[in-house]
């Protein structure tokens, strides 16, 4: 049984609409920040305990930049919304300077060996994944009206920092996607057939703007969960879309079945979009426009595996005779 407190918070967040991921995650660093002042209730607390805490995870933990990042905003909600006495913005902590991973990218063939052997329930995600450069969670929420068959696009609502865009779309994937739609209208039917069913999930804006879209079926999640469950946002018995960790285990598992050996997750189909990309000479700009990025220098990250060594340099080794 969760503590009364973050119960409290959980409800607080709902309320207000914040998606049940960040709600976890947000909870998460809370619930460490207490234990690590030993229980004591944040009111109790003040700045320099909130300093202390975000300098040990740099110094101790050697958490990266956006993992400090995370924590802070964690806390910072903590005491603005629940606390009521919201933290200043000259606080004084030691930020963390672990480095960016380079990310893992797999080969041409890697990729098709992957996809060949990923279980039939996850491969056409995976294929949307890869061929469509898409984060895990973007391709899990799209909505069968997302898929745009005439321009052969897929449009993405609501990605990282609430942006929207448009991304390609492999041609080759045209079946697979008119085959999965009508898994989704046969979930629909029955869906309709059950008094309590309480269409799909819509965020609070949309609903109000389309109060029949949750039970059309252009707005139903093009993958879906096998099982309705209860939406804990309104109480209310819904089809939500699969749960993101089977992907993720299946991954891992179908690269260890394909003899890969690189660290691999749901995440490497991106990478390896991007550097497939660059590979073929498109321009870093479009493949900026295509991930999602806000700074070209995130997109720059992918240039090192397309090129003749690290920075382009060429071993002494290789001149010689």
């Amino acid at each position: 049984m969760k503590p009364p407190f973050l119960v409290l918070i959980r409800e607080h967040m709902l309320a207000r609409h914040y998606a049940i991921r960040t709600i976890d995650t947000y909870l998460y660093w809370i619930k460490y920040y207490i234990n690590f002042n030993h229980k004591t209730h944040p009111a109790k607390l003040g700045e320099q305990n909130v300093e202390a805490f975000l300098t040990y995870l740099s110094v101790d933990r050697n958490v990266a930049i956006s993992t400090q990042g995370i924590a802070l905003n964690a806390i910072v909600y903590l005491y603005r919304e629940i606390v009521k006495s919201p933290l200043s913005m000259n606080m004084n902590f030691t930020k963390s300077k672990r480095a960016t991973k380079l990310p893992t990218v797999l080969t041409t063939s890697e990729v098709k060996k992957l996809l060949t052997l990923m279980p039939v329930a996850q491969q056409l995600l995976a294929k949307l994944m890869y061929g469509s450069g898409l984060r895990l969670m973007e391709a899990i929420r799209l909505r069968v009206k997302d898929v745009d068959f005439t321009y052969h696009t897929l449009s993405i609502f609501n990605a990282k920092g609430g942006k929207h865009r448009r991304v390609t779309l492999a041609r080759e994937l045209t079946q697979d996607l008119k085959d999965q739609m009508n898994i989704v209208k046969k979930y629909f039917e029955a869906d309709k057939l059950n008094p309590q069913y309480a269409g799909v999930y819509l965020p609070n804006a949309l609903n109000r703007k389309y109060p029949n879209a949750p039970y059309q079926l252009l707005w139903h999640y093009l993958f879906p969960s096998g099982n309705v469950s209860i939406d804990p946002r309104a109480n209310l018995e819904r089809r939500h879309h699969v749960d993101e960790t089977t992907f993720q285990k299946a991954i891992r598992r179908t690269a260890i079945k394909a003899g890969i050996e690189k660290t691999v997750s749901a995440h490497t189909l991106r990478h390896s979009f991007a550097t497939h990309l660059l590979q073929r000479g498109t321009d870093i700009r479009t493949v900026q426009e295509q991930l999602g990025h806000s700074d070209l220098r995130t997109t720059q990250i992918y240039t090192h595996v397309i090129q003749a060594g690290a920075n382009g340099v060429i071993s002494p080794l290789t001149t010689l005779d």
